[in-house]
Order: structure tokens, then C-alpha cells, then sequence
């Protein structure tokens, strides 16, 4: 399993979506997360655009824009 954040530089909701991961981590026990620039690659900013963040479980969307917490760990069990 591999969680991946699709974020985008000085976005504030992406910082916070990171530092709340960062959090839950301290408690539950989370797959390594990866952190992808949105304006780094024309697929993600075709595919995400300004609908950042984007929590990816495996590719798949957990989540946008806030960290959903009781899907994200839904999804994990």
C-alpha cells in the first residue's frame, strides 16, 4: 500500500492535509507517503488541476481538498 499526496506550493490546505497525515501517523500506524507537485507533470495537473489536495490510496482517491479520517482508515483495514 502506498499513499500518495497530489499537492501544489504554497497551498495551504495541502500543508495542513500534510501536517494532519503527519499526525495520524503518530497514532495509527500508516503506508509511506509520497508527495507529488501537481504543476511538476501535465497528466496530474490534467487529471487534479486546481482540485489540490488529493489523497491517493494506491492511485485511487481517498479524499480532496480535506483530510477525510474516517475513510482514510476505512480504506487501510
Amino acid at each position: 500500500m502506498r499513499l500518495t499526496v497530489v499537492h501544489r506550493q504554497e497551498c495551504d490546505l495541502c500543508d495542513e492535509m500534510l501536517a494532519q497525515l503527519r499526525e495520524l501517523g503518530a497514532r495509527y500506524p500508516l503506508p509511506p507517503v509520497e508527495v507529488l507537485d501537481v504543476d511538476s507533470d501535465p497528466v496530474l495537473t490534467r487529471r487534479h488541476g486546481l482540485h489540490v489536495p488529493v489523497l491517493l490510496l494506491d492511485g485511487s482517491v481517498v479524499c480532496r481538498h480535506r483530510l477525510d479520517v474516517p475513510e482514510l482508515l476505512r480504506l487501510l483495514k
